[in-house]
């Protein structure tokens, strides 16, 4: 008989008008400053970090970017790769395939050749039950101010891949942006990410109802503040809140080293003006987005300088105040710079990271120095902080009810006046699913893990 274990990760709810508090906060003296190797943290139980690749005097020197998923049983890792410098002309987009659950890995395979006149870099990727979807940030080169558009490929294995085509917007025209590198699907499907879009890099959310994730999208309201070629508001990553407010946080390109955030109360239509929390930042691209039992995490360097060190996971149980945080990577494993580059330093440290959710494991991802491709990843059962163990008993509240795969695509949908205490779980593979269940005056969404 199969068992079936219940994890809060939304209840959605109906809320006020937006605030202009900042979204959330973090505890005072989380963070010990003073220590600037740690800050005082340490490593979750079963923290582990390997690599991807390490570049040697054969390949290419410079990496960045990486962005990490996992699709039909095993791992993919994209990133940006070149000769020796960031974003020259000979930059293409690179990923690598892990067949055993990432402890070893492919050597570097082509998603994107750069163009003739420009470069490509990586955007980040997104996946269906049947096709794999990789985004390829474009940048013309003379286009004044600087800017770019967003491409993909496409595959069914992970191995053989579509000629490049263009994103499109909902009315048809491509999407004239640069990918943020996480698209976050809700729990009813929806797809919510941001683009540095066109003139220059104006950073604007952005949601499709598309299953597919490569058309349809639409510009979500959002008041950024102009810096001339470029916005105040860079690079964010977004995560959940309890109440089901989504909150996107972003580097402050004006250096308060803070992360600067924002939140959507309609499932990223409408965005609040961004404001400046009490999170340190390096100013420098984060990652974020919830645990399975609706944890919300931040991974990035909590720290009030360039320096990209250390690494850190910073939680929280319900996205308003941020408690907890480990370790990741520290000053102590870092290995050397070995090859010089345009923007490439000591500083460059543990850089750009990246997180998904895969089997037992949280994976951040990053470039160490914007040399090796690496990721750490953490067991889920050592830093979830919302986990409980439940049989769907009493569900009489219940009105009606869907199940999703993680993906958004519909499993089942109940049939009027059908009750979820009745429902045959055992007709379900093995895996984790989103459950959603109307109540009288809320719509809840769980996450369901069901195992034999």
């Amino acid at each position: 008989m199969k068992r079936i274990i219940l994890m809060t990760l939304v209840a959605f709810v109906s809320a006020l008008s937006l605030s202009a508090a900042a979204p959330f906060s973090v505890s005072d003296g989380l963070f010990n400053a003073s220590n600037t190797n740690t800050l005082g943290l340490t490593m979750a139980e079963g923290t582990e970090t390997i690599t991807v690749f390490a570049p040697s005097n054969a390949t290419d020197h410079f990496s960045h970017g990486a962005v990490m998923i996992a699709f039909k049983g095993n791992l993919y890792c994209m990133w940006q790769s070149s000769k020796q410098d960031e974003d020259s002309e000979d930059t293409w987009v690179a990923y690598s395939r892990s067949e055993d659950e990432g402890a070893t890995w492919s050597q570097p395979m082509v998603l994107a050749e750069s163009i003739a006149n420009g470069y490509c870099s990586s955007g980040g990727w997104y996946a269906t039950e049947d096709s794999l979807i990789g985004y390829i940030n474009t940048w013309p080169a003379g286009l004044n101010p600087k800017g770019g558009y967003t491409r993909y490929v496409a595959s069914a294995d992970g191995m053989n891949w579509t000629d490049p085509a263009d994103v499109l917007m909902a009315d048809g025209s491509r999407l004239n942006g640069i990918f943020e590198q996480d698209p976050h699907v809700l729990p009813d499907g929806r797809i919510v990410n941001a683009a540095h879009m066109q003139p220059g890099l104006h950073i604007t959310p952005l949601y499709t109802d598309d299953a597919s994730g490569l058309r349809g999208w639409k510009r979500g309201e959002f008041a950024y503040t102009d810096n001339g070629a470029q916005s105040v508001e860079m690079e964010p990553s977004l995560f959940q809140q309890a109440n089901g407010d989504l909150v996107m946080i972003f580097r402050d390109q004006n250096s308060s080293y803070r992360k600067l955030a924002a939140v959507s109360k309609d499932r990223g239509e409408t965005w609040s003006k961004a404001q400046k929390t009490n999170m340190p930042d390096a100013r420098t691209k984060q990652s974020a987005g919830n645990l399975p039992d609706g944890t919300a995490f931040m991974a990035g360097n909590p720290v009030s300088n360039k320096r990209r060190v250390p690494l850190v996971l910073t939680l929280s149980s319900d996205g308003n105040v941020f408690n907890q945080a480990y370790l990741l990577r520290s000053d102590d494993d870092i290995q050397a710079l070995r090859y010089p580059g345009k923007a490439k330093s000591s500083n460059s440290g543990y850089s750009y990271p990246k997180s998904m959710v895969a089997g037992d494991y949280l994976y951040v991802s990053y470039a160490t120095n914007k040399e090796d491709v690496q990721f750490t990843r953490v067991p889920l059962a050592s830093i979830a902080m919302n986990t409980t163990d439940l049989r769907p008993a009493d569900m009489s509240e219940v009105l009606s009810f869907a199940i999703f795969h993680l993906n958004g695509t519909l499993v089942y949908r109940s049939a009027e006046g059908e009750s979820l205490q009745y429902f045959d779980w055992s007709s379900l593979d093995n895996g984790v699913y989103v459950l959603q269940m109307q109540e009288a005056k809320t719509l809840q969404s769980k996450l369901i893990s069901v195992k034999k």
